[in-house]
């Protein structure tokens, strides 16, 4: 019985780790997606265009109908000509002022009355035209944000699955995982970052830089910071000294006392330049990426993809830098924890824990 339990478990990890799908269109024009380590063809015509996240894929299909799939289902949306937007979980879509959504293989009339949507990773936030109200989908549920007497404005930021927002009498609040935080009222523009679970600005009332985390509101810094993003539960900024720095549960800790010449944050990654050196910051440790400032980036979940110096495509994943192609001016893009690289004649490479898989 426990060898049954065993073997049950492995299987279970194998299905949920295959439904990450990576989608491309092949030099036949054929789209195609690879999953659990092979490639499948999805649509044998063309199809016309397609979003994608982590965990699916939406396209309109050679009729022009919005199909989306997640590696497990396909399933037929709409046959009319509407807008939608993705992330890594979640699907919008408006067939006029209608607002529908794709979550978990089920669909949802969010709002017969919608205008202006955001499709983040955990939430959608939306403008309810008929109760002049701004609501957020959140874990299968509606919450209402605020309702104005005025024209309907979105929040001031949203982000993976936190929103800070204005109310109709200028309170600033924050909603979080369900609940509703009061921060503070202020006439003048503040700029909130929002990551995942995590939010930080520069606090008008107690002239620091500040925190909501946990759903408390902390200072990090004494004094205003001049720049600062938000990642998965930690935030970077630069101090008075132009130190790169990096708060994460409670502490916080220098990346860098040369003066950066640029930096960046997203979701678990942080990467930046140093005297002509490109490092990251990568599952807690520092790691010199190359010793040349890529031409072009793209940063996502935990994965740092680049331009190489032969031009071609390098990726930094589990903590080594690794070569993917030397051919220059491939494209490149970044699915879940894979990297999926375009080759000249259509070819594809997709890298995959230091193993190419080619179509």
């Amino acid at each position: 019985m426990k060898k049954i339990l065993f073997f049950l478990l492995i299987l279970l990890a194998q299905v949920s780790s295959g439904q990450k799908v990576v989608p491309f269109v092949d030099f036949n024009n054929y789209f195609r997606t690879f999953e659990n380590d092979n490639f499948r063809q999805l649509e044998f015509q063309p199809i016309k265009e397609f979003k994608a996240g982590d965990d699916l894929i939406a396209y309109i299909d050679t009729r022009g109908n919005l199909r989306v799939y997640d590696g497990k289902e396909r399933k037929d949306i709409s046959n009319m000509n509407i807008q939608y937007k993705i992330s890594d979980h979640l699907l919008g879509y408006n067939i006029g002022s209608t607002l529908n959504m794709w979550d978990e293989g089920k669909l949802r009339t969010l709002t017969y009355f919608g205008r202006n949507y955001e499709v983040k990773d955990s939430l959608i936030v939306y403008e309810d035209t008929r109760f002049n109200t701004v609501n957020v989908y959140y874990n299968k549920e509606i919450f209402t944000l605020y309702t104005l007497t005025g024209e309907l404005y979105m929040p001031e930021s949203i982000g993976d699955n936190v929103v800070v927002f204005k109310d109709n009498g200028n309170f600033y609040k924050v909603f979080w995982r369900g609940k509703i935080y009061d921060l503070g009222i202020w006439s003048g523009a503040i700029e909130f970052q929002t990551g995942c679970d995590i939010v930080c600005f520069n606090d008008p009332t107690t002239r620091t830089f500040a925190i909501f985390e946990n759903g408390e509101f902390l200072n990090v810094e004494q004094f205003y910071m001049k720049k600062y993003k938000a990642g998965r539960g930690f935030i970077v900024y630069e101090d008075l000294n132009s130190n790169l720095m990096l708060y994460k549960n409670g502490e916080s800790v220098q990346l860098s006392n040369f003066s950066a010449n640029f930096w960046d944050v997203k979701d678990d990654l942080v990467i930046w330049g140093e005297n002509s050196f490109m490092y990251a910051f990568q599952n807690g440790k520092k790691i010199q990426t190359s010793n040349f400032t890529p031409k072009d980036y793209l940063l996502k979940n935990n994965v740092f993809a680049f331009r190489n110096m032969m031009g071609g495509v390098s990726a930094l994943m589990d903590g080594k830098v690794q070569e993917i192609t030397l051919q220059q001016n491939a494209e490149y893009e970044i699915y879940g924890n894979l990297v999926l690289v375009k080759l000249f004649n259509r070819s594809f490479i997709v890298f995959k824990n230091g193993r190419k898989f080619e179509a």
